[in-house]
Parts: structure tokens; C-alpha cells; sequence
């Protein structure tokens, strides 16, 4: 089968990671458009446009920045760029630093790929761990050897309709990783968020959202996606688009009779 594939991502058009993702659509076809926002949206969750104008530029043949997020791309791909013959595939990524945890939550990367699977089209989120020493050169190398052949075989199982599949590559050489798994979603404890306040040029505060490093230090539990990347292996993780807590339901529903 030929796949027509979307690519999109959040880091923005000119993103290295977006260069992956196509190079990993082009090794499944060679029908692979790209979608992408014209500005950095890391952090914009699953935000749409609607009370502002999409802006599009071509960038260059099937390739086009939207003044919007991820999701916006996501819908303007499928639903307008792509014209009567819409993608059969979603690829979101590949985005600087993994989307783990409660990153899913946040993360613009995973919501390109939500996106895909409202609309029905298999859809997979794409992201390359980095570290400390890494930071300024990824090792998107772990992303081109792994992500087509898993992409094959998760297409190949078969995805559910409601589900997207969250792809997270270790931070080191392909040589090093250690296999792939299948992982649930980890946990941070509740101490990795912290604000940070400084002061401007005239002695003003303002403030940023930053990270605890010692609390992304904590040993993460068996099984999750934060525990997989850190032992050398890549994280395949299926998230479900409803949300449901089914038990819980259940116990409000003898709760509120």
C-alpha cells in the first residue's frame, strides 16, 4: 500500500526534528506532504485557532507553514491542502525532547497526532530524547534507524480508531539503544513544575515555568515510558483519546442514584 502521509509538528517549519519525521514518511512513501507551524508551539496542548486567522505560506512543493498550532496545521492539512484525497496517515514530531508523563498533557507534539485520530487516520506522535550533553545536537540518528520499522509494524497490527500511538527514542547513539517497548504512561511526583522569578531592566518581576532537575531524577516506575527511556529503549506508548475513568464511573453511578 501507498500511504499519502501528513507530516506536522510543533517546534515550528524550520525545526531539525521536522526534516526527521519527513526523511522517516519517506522511507514508508513517497507521497508525504508537510504541514507545520510557522512559530515554535511547544506547549500549546491540543490549543485551536478560532478567534484568529489562519495565515499559510508554501514554503516550498508540499510544503506549508500555518500562523497556528499544531492542531490547526493538523485540519488545514486534511481538510483543505490535501484537496479530495486526504492522508491516510498522521506523523507529529520529530520533536526536540521526549513527551512523557504528564507531557502528553502539554504537549503540542502529541496533539498534532490527537488531531489525526479525531479525524480518523491513524496517527503517531514522534519524539528524540535529549541530555544535558546532548542538547544542542540531538541524536536524531536513534529516530531515522528505529521509526520507520516500528511504524510498520504498529500500522501493520493495526491501530485502534481511538488511539495514538506516542513514539519517545532514548538519548543516545542508535548502536546503544537496547530494543523497544511497549510502555504505559509514567509519573512524575509532583514537584517538577517550579516558577522562577526574575526581575527586568527596570526592577520588574516576571516569572517562568521551569523544571525541578531533581525531581526528573526520581526512579521511575516499572513499565512506563519514563522508566523505558532511561534503561536504553525506546518507548511505545498507545494513548487513548477518551478519558474515561470506567470503574470510577461506576462508583458515581451507585454513588449518585
Amino acid at each position: 500500500m501507498s500511504y499519502r502521509i501528513l507530516c506536522t509538528n510543533d517546534d515550528g517549519i524550520h525545526a531539525p526534528g521536522l526534516k526527521v519525521v519527513e526523511e522517516i514518511a519517506q522511507a514508508l512513501s513517497d507521497d508525504v506532504w508537510v504541514v507545520a507551524p510557522e512559530l515554535d508551539q511547544s506547549g500549546v496542548s491540543h490549543s485551536l485557532s478560532l478567534n484568529d486567522p489562519l495565515r499559510l505560506r508554501e514554503v516550498g512543493p508540499r510544503h506549508f507553514a500555518v500562523r497556528g498550532t499544531p492542531t490547526d496545521c493538523v485540519i488545514m492539512g486534511a481538510r483543505h491542502i490535501l484537496g479530495t484525497k486526504p492522508p491516510d496517515l498522521v506523523l507529529s514530531g520529530v520533536n526536540k525532547g521526549r513527551n512523557v508523563a504528564e507531557d502528553v498533557v502539554y504537549s503540542g507534539t502529541i496533539a498534532g497526532a490527537l488531531e489525526g485520530t479525531i479525524l480518523g487516520l491513524p496517527s503517531f506522535a514522534l519524539s528524540q530524547e535529549f541530555s544535558v550533553e546532548t542538547r544542542e545536537r540531538p541524536p536524531w540518528d536513534t529516530a531515522r534507524k528505529f521509526g520507520p520499522d516500528i511504524l510498520r509494524k504498529v500500522i501493520a497490527a493495526g491501530i485502534p480508531k481511538d488511539t495514538v500511538i506516542n513514539v519517545n527514542f532514548p538519548s543516545c547513539a542508535p548502536e546503544d539503544v537496547l530494543g523497544i517497548r511497549v510502555t504505559r504512561q509514567g509519573k512524575r511526583n509532583l514537584g517538577f513544575l517550579r516558577i522562577d522569578e526574575r526581575r527586568d531592566g527596570r526592577g520588574n518581576p516576571y516569572f517562568w515555568i521551569g523544571f525541578e532537575r531533581a525531581a526528573m531524577m526520581d526512579t521511575p516506575a516499572d513499565g512506563t515510558d519514563l522508566a523505558a527511556l532511561r534503561e536504553r529503549y525506546v518507548s511505545v506508548t498507545p494513548l487513548r483519546l477518551d478519558r474515561t475513568n470506567e470503574a470510577f464511573s461506576e462508583a458515581l453511578s451507585a454513588t449518585l442514584k
